[in-house]
């Protein structure tokens, strides 16, 4: 016999610790993490694992969320990295790493908010490390890692070009 509590349903509040139930304030459970898609390609090795200098890096990040009919909502994190040099690409990483969210007590305004600034921090620490395994077992040493992501700063960024409009957004 244990001590141990089975899971608590996303949809139950967790007991506090003198026995009454603590209040129910928003929040999410991270219920499956996964790699939806990898690629990595290192299409000039050997060569490309004796390059002087360090490569110019082109780093693309998007987030995406969807509800489901479940109640349950899919992030997706794509991370798309590409080093060149002036004579070749050195490597390209593209990443589409996901987790399945329960989310409970959340007011619907902040559900946008959480699901692509929170749910994608939690995600990224899993997919930066997907990267650094790929770009190590490529060859290259030491492995490339990402730099910390604004996800915040991003969300903030694209709110403000959809407030532009779909004609400041042709003009850029």
């Amino acid at each position: 016999m244990t001590d141990a509590a089975p899971p608590a349903d996303a949809n139950t509040p967790a007991p506090a610790e003198n026995g009454a139930e603590a209040p129910a304030g928003p929040g999410f459970r991270i219920l499956a993490q996964f790699v939806r898609d990898l690629s990595f390609e290192n299409p000039k090795a050997p060569d490309s694992l004796r390059i002087e200098g360090k490569p110019a890096i082109d780093l693309g990040v998007e987030m995406n969320a969807q509800g489901r009919k479940d109640g349950l909502f899919e992030v997706e994190l794509r991370l798309t990295v590409k080093a060149t040099t002036d004579a070749m690409t050195v490597f390209n990483v593209e990443l589409v790493y996901g987790g399945l969210f329960a989310l409970s007590g959340v007011a619907e305004q902040d559900i946008e908010p959480l699901l692509l600034i929170e749910c994608p921090r939690y995600l990224f620490p899993f997919a930066r490390e997907i990267i650094a395994r790929a770009t190590s077992d490529g060859g290259f040493y030491p492995p490339f890692m990402l730099d910390p992501i604004d996800f915040a700063g991003i969300y903030v960024s694209r709110q403000q070009q959809i407030a532009r409009g779909p004609a400041e957004m042709a003009r850029a």
